[in-house]
């Protein structure tokens, strides 16, 4: 057994045939979860190669090949053992990129990457000899199709266009040629062609034909555990230590074994990924160290790059970090107190967790370093409120969240620079200037206008809309100033978000509704004046009660509820709640969030009429709120090998196998099949034997988003 690291170029460009053993599973990779993450990673690394890093490097992961036996004078063939899915990948996006530099009359850089996806005509004995990797049965047809087809490519004329092979060469073939559409798109394809054949890395484990295959691979993917980024960095800095076998130990104790608790072990979700705490503080400390936007994949190889380049002393290093490591938990632990008073600091980091934002956590690491020391205390409040407001506002009007990482760092760097005793004024300042789609700062206006007409019940994830409920409570009570008038602040994370008058509300609420009514009651059921918090077991007593009587709804709140923001609704309705007050209590509701949040004065979205809304990402949750899949509706296992595996749709979204619960369709598959990853999506159907999958169901709830949101761009441009 030989492991390297090797590179595409070292990888595909001898003569050879990597065969799909025709037992493994098909080609199920996506755009959500790696067509679009492998994209980005290339294109930040040719942008830093174009930037001046020549070196910089990424990691794909690991292959598994072995040699077949075969007579001498034939073209060399290995198995597949583990990996088909990232080197079917890369050969599609090869081909993909040799088309774009083809249709641009790039022969050479063209001929470059042809070298690596297609076998000389001389080596070549079969058709299939043509192809560097050739896929398992199931996907060779459109493999073949698709990698075949004269340069531009035609998708609609190929036979299968439903096949992920196919869809995956169009997405590379689209994002590649977007991003050469430039003036300078033959320099910018030179650094491309450099970075996918010689910078990109796998580690490449090559067996002899008469290795047991089974074993390593069963090695591989279930006896071990993957390597998580702290404990390569654990790794990495422990052998630079040098120090005596005693010192070590002592270093370990006091610097490193608290990463190695449940709290710092624990899973965290980022975007579509989820990464052990403790990864993720690295991350985030290296981020608020250089300056520098770190992908959370590659904070291993740029934390080395960090202490090598600068000469680090890991004796200085690791006390640094563990400083900064105890800040972090310590605030990350008092934000999740539901019932103690939070600091300005704390409650920071409940919203901004609410709001699924870990990308302010550099910013509150770099806040709490020793070289900010001396920052005033009221500038940093200031500060912590600019960036609040300039995430709840982007949040509400819904405006795009790619890219905005980059602007915090740039963000982040633009402090460092600015005096100590002015940082929250420097703060105020950056936003307030920003114009851009993916940096606005929503002005008043931009914001009522949103707020005003949005089914914000729908289009907001639920522990979004709970903080921001809560921040409305918590300014009824004063909690938002220094005088609070309340003797405490809303218990947090306790309470459900209900409709006054509910979305059923045809079976009690219909007296002297005309036809024409409806639809507009429909829409404003769901809008913020209709919303309210109260416990869970309130909820299930009055949720689609009448608003009046003894077992009414009112009686039930006004006998229930100390929240002043349900106060105001028994006290304001003793006889009815009607459209006109939810509309009233909307606007009521749109100042105090304008309170809460607040822009400086004359602060106008110079780019208003460009707002792009945000897809949200789509949890099983909104599927059950938006009536597409009914509670209790049972799921079926896609895959032949696991007919018969079923799991149960409850009405917050969550799976059930047995009456185990799990969060995602990805983690309920991963209960079935033993793997380490699978697409939960794609896995299950929502008949035995239909071919409907969730992909299906998510598709058509996204059609029907865009649809809401195209009427409300039009809406304001009609303004």
């Amino acid at each position: 057994m030989l492991t390297q690291v090797r590179t595409p170029r070292d990888i595909f460009f001898m003569p050879q045939r990597l065969l799909v053993p025709l037992f493994q599973r098909p080609y199920v990779w996506s755009e959500e979860a790696q067509w679009q993450p492998l994209w980005d990673d290339i294109r930040r690394l040719v942008e830093r190669r174009i930037d001046g890093d020549q070196n910089a490097t990424h990691f794909l992961g690991a292959v598994v090949l072995q040699q077949q036996a075969n007579h001498v004078g034939a073209l060399a063939v290995r198995t597949v053992i583990d990996g088909q899915q990232r080197l079917t990948t890369l050969q599609l996006l090869l081909d993909a990129v040799h088309g774009q530099f083809e249709n641009r009359g790039f022969d050479g850089l063209a001929r470059q990457i042809a070298d690596l996806v297609e076998n000389a005509e001389h080596f070549r004995e079969q058709p299939e000899d043509r192809y560097k990797v050739w896929p398992t049965n199931r996907d060779r047809g459109a493999f073949n199709e698709v990698m075949s087809a004269a340069n531009p490519v035609d998708y609609s004329a190929l036979g299968v266009t439903d096949s992920r092979m196919i869809k995956a060469h169009r997405y590379f073939s689209s994002v590649v040629g977007e991003w050469l559409d430039t003036d300078d798109a033959a320099h910018r394809a030179s650094h491309l062609a450099v970075v996918i054949t010689g910078q990109l890395q796998l580690v490449a484990i090559e067996l002899q034909y008469d290795e047991d295959a089974q074993e390593i691979f069963e090695t591989l993917n279930a006896r071990g555990t993957p390597l998580t980024p702290a404990d390569l960095i654990k790794n990495f800095v422990f052998q630079r230590l040098d120090a005596s076998p005693d010192a070590t130990e002592l270093a370990y104790r006091n610097n490193w074994a608290e990463f190695e608790t449940p709290f710092w072990e624990q899973d965290v979700q980022t975007g579509r990924v989820t990464y052990s705490r403790s990864s993720l503080f690295l991350n985030q400390w290296l981020i608020a160290t250089t300056f520098e936007n770190v992908a959370a994949r590659e904070v291993f190889s740029q934390f080395k790059r960090f202490v090598i380049e600068g000469d680090v002393q890991m004796t200085e290093l690791l006390p640094r970090i563990r400083e900064a490591a105890d800040k972090y938990g310590d605030m990350v632990r008092k934000a999740a107190d539901r019932t103690s008073p939070l600091s300005r600091l704390e409650l920071f980091v409940y919203r901004t967790g609410n709001l699924e934002s870990e990308i302010v956590k550099p910013l509150l690491i770099w806040l709490d370093a020793p070289a900010q020391v001396d920052v005033p205390v009221g500038q940093v409040h200031k500060t912590l409120d600019v960036v609040e407001s300039w995430l709840v506002r982007r949040a509400l009007v819904r405006a795009k969240s790619q890219g905005t990482n980059n602007l915090l760092v740039d963000f982040l760097g633009h402090l460092n620079e600015q005096p100590h005793a002015t940082i929250g004024d420097a703060a105020e300042e950056y936003f307030a200037r920003q114009t851009g789609p993916v940096s606005f700062w929503p002005d008043d206006a931009e914001v009522r206008r949103e707020l005003s007409s949005l089914q914000i019940y729908r289009r907001l994830r639920r522990g979004r809309l709970r903080m921001i409920l809560e921040a409305a409570e918590d300014h009824a009570r004063g909690w938002t100033g220094t005088n609070p008038k309340h003797e405490q602040p809303v218990i947090r994370e306790v309470c459900t978000v209900e409709h006054v008058m509910p979305q059923d509300w045809r079976k009690h609420w219909s007296n002297g509704v005309s036809p024409e009514q409806e639809t507009e009651r429909d829409r404003l059921v769901q809008t913020l004046g209709n919303l309210t918090l109260i416990t869970q077991s309130l909820n299930s007593q009055v949720s689609n009660g009448p608003w009046l009587g003894d077992k009414g709804k009112r009686a039930g709140l006004n006998a229930n509820t100390s929240l002043l923001i349900t106060r105001a609704i028994v006290d304001g309705s003793p006889e009815s709640w009607t459209e006109v007050d939810i509309q009233r209590r909307t606007e009521a509701l749109i100042s105090s969030i304008l309170e809460i949040w607040p822009v400086p004065n004359g602060h106008v979205t110079a780019s208003a009429q460009h707002v792009e809304r945000a897809r949200s990402r789509v949890e099983v949750a909104d599927l059950v709120r938006a009536g597409l899949v009914p509670v209790g509706t049972t799921l079926h296992a896609r895959p032949a090998s696991h007919a018969g595996k079923t799991c149960m749709v409850s009405d917050d979204g969550r799976l059930f196998i047995d009456d185990v619960p799990y969060m995602t369709l990805s983690g309920a598959a991963r209960a079935v099949t033993g793997s380490q990853s699978e697409a939960g999506w794609w896995f299950w159907l929502t008949q035995a034997n239909g071919d409907r999958s969730m992909v299906d169901v998510r598709r058509e709830y996204l059609e029907g988003f865009e649809d809401v949101t195209d009427s409300v761009v039009e809406e304001e441009e009609e303004d």
